[in-house]
């Protein structure tokens, strides 16, 4: 059974990558957690169904922070997920969620973005405004293809290969003009020598551009910044989850609780009952 396992595994790792259009390094992560976790999940043979027993492995990484078991129970449930559409009848057992406390994410305000871009080049300047004016993730953009920008719309390819349209602005046409007159790239729009640049490239030109400044600024951050802006800014939280590619409402909802968060400092700080009047 444990060679018919490792078979599906690579197969199910073909799936993520080639149907679900899951990063390498999100496909790694999986496979690390499925070879870590066969060496002690206990198999057994039933009449009608296989039975895994994930207890071992659960007494195994007890000790890890909830998010880090629920990561991995959530690669696991999808790897028997998987092999029940390959007709393999499979059973969990021990399987109850781990209950995780979802963190706020922490947008960049406007003005200190702004900051940054005044010491960027041509170049740092255009990722920074394509992530925090399009929302797009760092895959997003490290694939985004000249092909797929017009005068007033990105194309763009996200998870589950799920496309979207999402609008450009009129500043950023104008960086992508300027940027596309002096650097003549020719298949992505962030290239070199024809092949598009790495997601750590780009990742790591947002550092660089912050460092400047004194924040240190992920990607996603700016991605989160665009989110929460649209929010504040009155727009329809069904279009804004429409212009993140999220799968699921849920998610953008995450955000509508950081502006009500943000609110409730503000207010501290301002109402003379809370300390915010000396």
């Amino acid at each position: 059974m444990k060679k018919s396992i490792d078979k599906q595994r690579l197969a199910f790792l073909d799936y993520l990558q080639e149907s679900r259009g899951y990063s390498e390094l999100t496909v790694k992560s999986y496979d690390e957690t499925l070879k870590e976790a066969f060496r002690f999940i206990e198999i057994q043979t039933q009449a009608s169904h296989t039975l895994f027993n994930l207890m071992p492995y659960r007494l195994h990484i007890v000790s890890l922070n909830p998010k880090t078991i629920s990561k991995k129970l959530s690669a696991i449930r999808s790897f028997c997920e998987y092999l029940n559409t390959q007709d393999m009848n499979i059973v969990l057992k021990s399987d109850e969620s781990i209950k995780v406390a979802k963190t706020l994410p922490k947008p960049i305000s406007h003005d200190h973005i702004l900051e940054a871009l005044s010491y960027a080049s041509l170049e740092e300047k255009l990722v920074v405004s394509m992530l925090y004016t399009l929302g797009f993730r760092i895959s997003e953009l490290a694939s985004l293809r000249l092909d797929d920008i017009s005068s007033e719309w990105v194309r763009v390819l996200g998870k589950g290969n799920k496309q979207r349209d999402v609008p450009l602005l009129d500043s950023t046409k104008e960086l992508l003009d300027e940027y596309r007159e002096t650097f003549r790239v020719k298949k992505f729009l962030f290239e070199k020598k024809g092949e598009k640049l790495s997601e750590n490239s780009l990742r790591y030109t947002i550092t660089k551009v912050f460092k400047r400044v004194g924040l240190k600024v992920t990607p996603h951050q700016l991605r989160h910044s665009y989110a929460t802006s649209l929010l504040n800014g009155g727009a329809p939280i069904v279009d804004v989850s429409e212009l993140l590619g999220h799968a699921s409402m849920a998610t953008t909802q995450i955000y509508t609780k950081l502006g009500s968060a943000l609110k409730q400092q503000n207010y501290n700080k301002a109402h003379p009952l809370c300390g915010g009047e000396k």
